[in-house]
């Protein structure tokens, strides 16, 4: 899948009754104040929070609003499309320095977001140096969805270096618990790597490119399998003053 084209992934996977009663738990107010806020009846959050109703769209955007969530709150399963310029826009409404000047623009979870991008195969060059600032930005992000996810597509390869450099980031910035809880990200996609070689979402290499990104790359890419020569000098202006 290229940028310019739409890509199609239908991703499943929404936001539970149980979250949003631990979000209104952690406002201390009850189903009554609740509702009030979120527009709804006491009831009907009463049997969306037991689970005897689904959270509806609708409710889950205004969960996000009324509670304050962070993105990583955010449910998957809407079937964004994402092509042209919706990568950008996406990461500069999450905060990406290099792509602030799109704030306000589509609104992703981070993981789903990762693993859109992990799954095309021509993003811009811009885009593809941003993805490692989305593990170290996001480390709580749903890790359990996008490890299932990536492994159904044969993106682990790429995930795992992604996150390897974000990690490696984090140990340059002297953040050490987040370098570890990133490195045990990749450790549990050591098993599952492929040996098959692939690009970092740039299938239009030329030969001559791919011969010198072989002997040119990082021993990181090289374990991955990886044509490509990014690495963590090209990516520290960027997390300057990010972590947290």
């Amino acid at each position: 899948m290229s940028e310019g084209n739409i890509t199609n992934i239908v991703i499943i996977q929404k936001m539970t009754g149980e979250e949003l009663k631990i979000a209104r738990s952690a406002h201390h107010w009850t189903q009554v104040e609740a509702a009030k806020h979120l527009g709804v009846t006491q009831a009907y959050l009463s049997m969306v929070e037991r689970g005897s109703r689904p959270v509806s769209e609708e409710l889950a955007e205004t969960a996000l609003k009324v509670y304050a969530l962070p993105p990583t709150a955010r449910p998957m399963g809407h079937g964004k499309l994402l092509g042209g310029g919706g990568f950008q826009s996406a990461l500069g409404e999450l905060g990406y320095p290099g792509f602030a000047y799109l704030r306000g623009g589509l609104q992703l979870n981070p993981a789903e977001l990762l693993f859109l991008a992990l799954d095309t195969e021509e993003l811009d060059a811009r885009v593809t140096e941003a993805l490692p600032w989305i593990p170290f930005q996001f480390p709580e992000m749903d890790w359990e969805w996008l490890i299932v996810e990536v492994k159904l597509r044969d993106r682990q390869n790429r995930m795992a270096f992604v996150v390897q450099l974000a990690g490696a980031v984090a140990e340059a910035e002297g953040d050490s618990s987040r370098a570890g809880s990133l490195g045990s990200k990749v450790s549990k996609l050591e098993r599952s790597r492929l040996a098959m070689e692939d690009t970092l979402c740039k299938a239009s290499l030329s030969e001559a490119e791919r011969r010198w990104l072989r002997s040119h790359r990082t021993k990181t890419a090289a374990h991955w399998n990886l044509l490509t020569d990014l690495k963590v000098e090209d990516l520290k202006h960027v997390y300057e003053n990010t972590s947290s």
